[in-house]
């Protein structure tokens, strides 16, 4: 049965303001109204430009309409393949088909996995001892106030998902945030890990990769604790964003990328599965059991370790014990039980057909599945896709009509390793390969202040000229550019290299154009209990303009992608920064016996090819727009094709050595790090274990790996001129 949240004492102030970015402006307002009308009433003297229809689809936010889609997602906690996940849906499908778009369900049996029994006991000296043991409650506190106790009473226990099943005794290793440096480091300093339980902390890396490296190194199995270091500030949740002492962040400790049981292709009914026994021994899960820690708990682990200090960047942060090595003499006692099962999950799909070009699709996609409420991850990107339906609902019947059809896409079960999308890329990948302009993504579309967003490079002055066009959700005197181009980020535009969310398998696997966008960074209360409604409203968006303003950059690039008549895309630009990623790896083995001159010539091939497109594109939008000159849509197609097609070209049907779902040979993760980035990753990887064998045969595979980039590169090129050879 669905709990549904008590509203009564929840501040509603913010949903009764509904100025579409946040700024009293009589003017903009005035001019929406004045635009609005004159369509109602057929005033105008030629049918609306696709431009006039933008202006019109900014001027249609409303925060008001963003928060209530963000209240009725949040209601419950709903992880996927639980009922309040498939609720979740239904209200997603329902709003959609209300905005006049049929929605439908797209469902998967995928497995996934469950806490069945969580213990963990810390004793002051390993056995024999007879000093009593200490057991942790392992619950996250249900802070004062909450206006939805018997919902938070139903979130699942923090687990990690995927973790093995079993238990593990030994004396606690502290090991840093459990990189492969930080036990290189401890192997270094004399600590032995073997059989020992390792104490890590979130916040570097991903979950997943801390547990494998501490098994790795011999561990039994690992705790992982967030530190209040780096997640609770000066002032903890309700009083403060930070997280407070009980918090614990959940996740999956998956390796791979969609359902465990059908890797590489999609989990439709009665299709091959691999055994509970293959997906074990598959590499992707972990090999030792672990369980998620609070602050609390972590700290009290830390006060039991002995031995030699860690190095002062290891420490904690003020007030917090003295961080030692160990190993022990605190004593680790570790249970976990899971429970991995086939379960349904769904995911909710709608579109708006195309009138010119029904069979090019621009998709715009976003998880709904949370570990607990979801507030910030995902829900708040949710929202903003519900309010991009709304708005463009209301175009419709102001007689709008895309060129090209737009696919919006809700996915599940991203949290457990981005299942849901994997699986639909997976099932539709020959249609997809062939007919997707570009995907668009947003996770957690609100954490809080700062805009933030990585594509594949032809995308980036597509989002830079959608972001001038949206006021700043805090600062009314600018536009979300100014603000950006402001920021301290060193870079301004992050790219698609790592596999943090569900635009990996469109990228990394298929090679589709594409973008994720967000407001804030990370968030201190990430995949906890503290994620909900509540929190967002006094800190991640209190005014929800942030939503908005997401919203509003967020489907105008959907629409100048669906409504321009030649695709904006760049590939000059693309080309420039491929050199410089490649004068980073010369860098990185001078004096080793390898060339990147094949690289670099086939780069230079690929500017050229770009520097001709964007030179034919120009000539023909010249053309079809003479005076008395009839259009050519089949040149037009034709051309915008091969931009389309371009980014497919960077893939290889090999994929990445020993990760051959990565199909991508200049975007893929970090082989350490599934959420950090890599440019050319197959060449970093052979680099880096070339690095640590340093034998001949280890870097002519570098020079193999350098030799299938330029490949991949010439064929780009070969596919921008658009001629055979």
């Amino acid at each position: 049965m669905e709990t549904r949240m008590d509203t009564s004492s929840v501040d509603k102030t913010p949903l009764l303001d509904r100025t579409a970015t946040g700024a009293p402006s009589a003017r903009r307002l005035s001019a929406g109204v004045l635009l609005i009308l004159l369509l109602l009433l057929g005033l105008t003297a030629s049918p609306p430009s696709k431009a006039t229809y933008h202006s019109l689809f900014l001027s249609l936010g409303d925060n008001a309409t963003a928060a209530r889609h963000l209240l009725a997602l949040t209601r419950s906690p709903h992880v996927a393949g639980t009922p309040a996940n498939a609720d979740a849906a239904s209200y997603v499908r329902s709003a959609l088909s209300a905005a006049s778009f049929p929605a439908h369900v797209a469902s998967y049996d995928v497995l996934l996995s469950y806490p069945v029994l969580r213990s963990l006991a810390l004793s002051p000296s390993p056995p024999p001892s007879s000093a009593p043991a200490t057991a942790f409650r392992l619950v996250q506190e249900i802070y004062p106030g909450v206006p939805y106790a018997d919902a938070a009473a139903e979130a699942l226990p923090a687990f990690h998902a995927y973790a093995r099943s079993g238990s593990a005794a030994g004396p606690a290793v502290y090991a840093n945030y459990g990189r492969v440096e930080d036990f290189a480091n401890l192997r270094a300093m004399g600590v032995n890990v073997t059989g020992a339980v390792v104490l890590a902390r979130y916040g570097k890396i991903y979950r997943g990769e801390i547990v494998s490296n501490a098994a790795a190194a011999g561990a039994a199995a690992a705790v992982v604790y967030t530190d209040s270091k780096d997640y609770s500030g000066d002032r903890w949740f309700p009083d403060g964003p930070g997280m407070p002492p009980s918090g614990v962040q959940a996740g999956s400790t998956y390796r791979g990328i969609g359902d465990p049981t059908t890797p590489g292709w999609p989990s439709s009914a009665g299709c091959e599965r691999l055994s509970a026994a293959e997906v074990a021994t598959s590499g992707m899960t972990p090999g030792i059991p672990s369980l998620p820690v609070s602050a609390r708990d972590g700290e009290a682990i830390q006060r039991s370790i002995g031995g030699q200090a860690a190095p002062h960047d290891w420490q904690g942060g003020e007030g917090a014990p003295v961080y030692r090595l160990g190993p022990g003499p605190g004593f680790l006692n570790l249970t976990y039980i899971g429970n991995e099962t086939l379960a349904t999950i769904e995911n909710v799909c709608a579109m708006i057909e195309g009138e010119d070009e029904p069979d090019r699709y621009v998709i715009l996609g976003n998880h709904r599945d949370a570990w607990t409420f979801g507030a910030v991850d995902p829900n708040s990107g949710t929202a903003a896709l519900l309010e991009i339906a709304q708005r463009l609902g209301k175009l419709q019947k102001r007689g709008w009509r895309p060129r090209r059809t737009i696919v919006f896409c809700n996915w599940d079960a991203e949290e457990y390793g981005l299942i849901g999308s994997t699986e639909w890329v997976e099932e539709n990948k020959e249609m997809l390969a062939s007919r997707a302009i570009a995907y668009l993504n947003v996770d957690c579309a609100v954490g809080g202040p700062g805009f933030h967003a990585s594509t594949t490079p032809q995308l980036d002055e597509i989002i830079k000229q959608a972001t001038k066009k949206v006021q700043d959700p805090d600062n009314f005197s600018q536009m979300v550019y100014d603000s950006w181009v402001n920021s301290n980020d060193s870079k301004l535009i992050g790219r698609l290299g790592g596999r943090g969310t569900d635009f990996a398998a469109f990228v990394q696997h298929i090679g589709v154009p594409s973008v994720d966008l967000s407001f804030g960074g990370g968030y201190p209360v990430y995949h906890s209990l503290y994620d909900d409604f509540v929190w967002m409203q006094k800190f991640g968006d209190p005014l929800f303009h942030r939503h908005v303003a997401a919203a509003s950059i967020w489907g105008l690039v959907a629409l100048t992608l669906a409504d321009d008549e030649f695709l904006p895309f760049n590939y000059i630009s693309y080309a420039l920064e491929l050199q410089g990623s490649t004068k980073t790896l010369e860098d990185e083995v001078l004096g080793m016996p390898v060339t990147f001159t094949p690289l670099y010539r086939s780069i230079e091939e690929l500017e050229k090819a770009a520097t001709n497109i964007d030179k034919e594109k120009k000539a023909l939008e010249l053309e079809v727009g003479l005076v008395g000159r009839r259009k050519d849509p089949l040149k037009v197609r034709e051309l915008n094709d091969r931009l389309m097609m371009a980014e497919r070209a960077f893939t290889d049907r090999e994929g990445l050595f020993h990760r051959e779902w990565y199909k991508h040979l200049i975007y893929g993760p970090s082989l350490h790090d599934d959420y950090g980035s890599n440019s050319f990753p197959g060449i970093d990887d052979a680099i880096q274990k070339a690095k640590s064998l340093n034998i001949s045969d280890s870097w002519r595979f570098v020079q193999h790996e350098v030799w299938r980039a330029a490949r991949v590169v010439t064929q780009a090129s070969r596919v921008l001129h658009g001629k055979l050879t």
